[in-house]
């Protein structure tokens, strides 16, 4: 079995909560009081503070690297944030003298303005689901579901011996695997997305990610993949890919070079939403799974959002589940036909679900 850890994003986000604005020797400081925590809509207000008697030229006021705006007096700047991403943002001010610059920085934490809205499920349908699959990710595509398991054949030091990974093409109805390619057995498999003809799959811990013919399944080709701690959950949008690392970010890959070209964190209205998992795109919106927890969440793609949270408890209670289940995992869309398919690592039901707002 695979353990995920709760890791911090980075060091840097690790400083910023409750750290003491940074100053020169001069004495100059900014407000407001470093970790402070906003929500979106709300006015920052931004100002640089100066010892008696210091009068400089102009400040100009920047957040993370972006200048945000300017002052040629001691009042304050008002900063916006209804466009602002969620999560730790650095203010700084550069404060002009002379001809000459000292930098005073703070920081704020912005959340979301709403709670998610609540919602629970209602099951449509029920289809057999392999019991050998310890899925990491899975998808509906052109009538069939294609599915990543996970597992290590052979595994690296510290990790356990649960099966070889695979990637498999499934019929619906049936649940049986008609396709199959096997992974390197030192390698554990992820999540899984299809780009045209091809199939990209991630990897956990081996920074590397699998390139195949969606038609034969054959091996094309490999990439690094050294964007985020690990390899976790993966879709498509038709525009670019969707990936998760064991924390609260999603990073945003190019189509077709899998680098890295942008990320949003995943907050709601309480702070970061961590072990973010296996990753849908339905209808605008990104669903995931929320590691060893009987939860979905709808994230906001372009701000990080919690929109809505879905309580999944009684959908397969694990005192009801098949001998060697584990946690719920796995999210497929129908788009033609508007359907939701959930499952889990190692069941032998696969739901069809609507989701129904509580």
């Amino acid at each position: 079995m695979k353990f995920k850890f709760n890791i911090l994003l980075t060091a840097t986000a690790l400083l910023l909560f409750g750290c003491p604005s940074k100053h020169q020797d001069n004495g100059i400081t900014v407000s407001p009081e470093a970790g402070t925590s906003y929500k979106t809509g709300d006015v920052v207000v931004v100002q640089a503070h100066y010892p008696a008697g210091s009068k400089p030229d102009s400040v100009v006021y920047v957040l993370d690297s972006v200048k945000i705006g300017s002052k040629k007096d001691t009042t304050a700047f008002s900063l916006k944030t209804d466009t602002i991403p969620l999560g730790p943002r650095i203010i700084t001010a550069k404060v002009y003298t002379g001809g000459k610059n000292q930098d005073a920085s703070t920081n704020i934490v912005l959340l979301p303005s709403k709670a998610p809205e609540e919602y629970t499920f209602k099951v449509e349908k029920v289809f057999p689901h392999d019991t050998s699959c310890f899925t990491e990710g899975i998808l509906y595509h052109d009538g069939f579901i294609y599915e990543s398991g996970g597992g290590y054949l052979d595994p690296p030091q510290g990790q356990v011996k649960d099966g070889q990974s695979s990637l498999r093409k499934v019929d619906l109805t049936t649940g049986k695997v008609l396709q199959k390619a096997m992974v390197d057995p030192k390698v554990f498999g992820e999540g899984i997305s299809i780009v045209g003809d091809k199939i990209i799959q991630l990897t956990y811990h081996e920074k590397i990610g699998y390139v195949y013919d969606k038609k034969s399944f054959k091996q094309l080709s490999t990439f690094p993949n050294n964007t985020g701690v690990e390899g976790w959950g993966m879709c498509f949008d038709g525009k670019k890919l969707y990936m998760d690392d064991s924390t609260n970010r999603i990073w945003f890959l190019d189509k077709d070079t899998y680098r890295q070209i942008g990320y949003i964190d995943v907050f709601d209205d309480k702070g970061a939403v961590n072990e973010v998992n296996e990753l849908e795109y339905i209808d605008g919106k990104l669903y995931a799974n929320i590691w060893k927890q009987n939860t979905i969440i709808a994230i906001d793609p372009k701000t990080g959002a919690v929109l809505q949270r879905i309580d999944l408890t009684s959908l397969y209670p694990e005192n009801k589940r098949n001998e060697g289940a584990d946690v719920l995992n796995g999210i497929a869309y129908d788009a033609a036909a508007k359907r939701i398919f959930i499952t889990g690592k190692k069941w032998n039901k696969l739901f069809q679900v609507s989701f129904v707002k509580k």
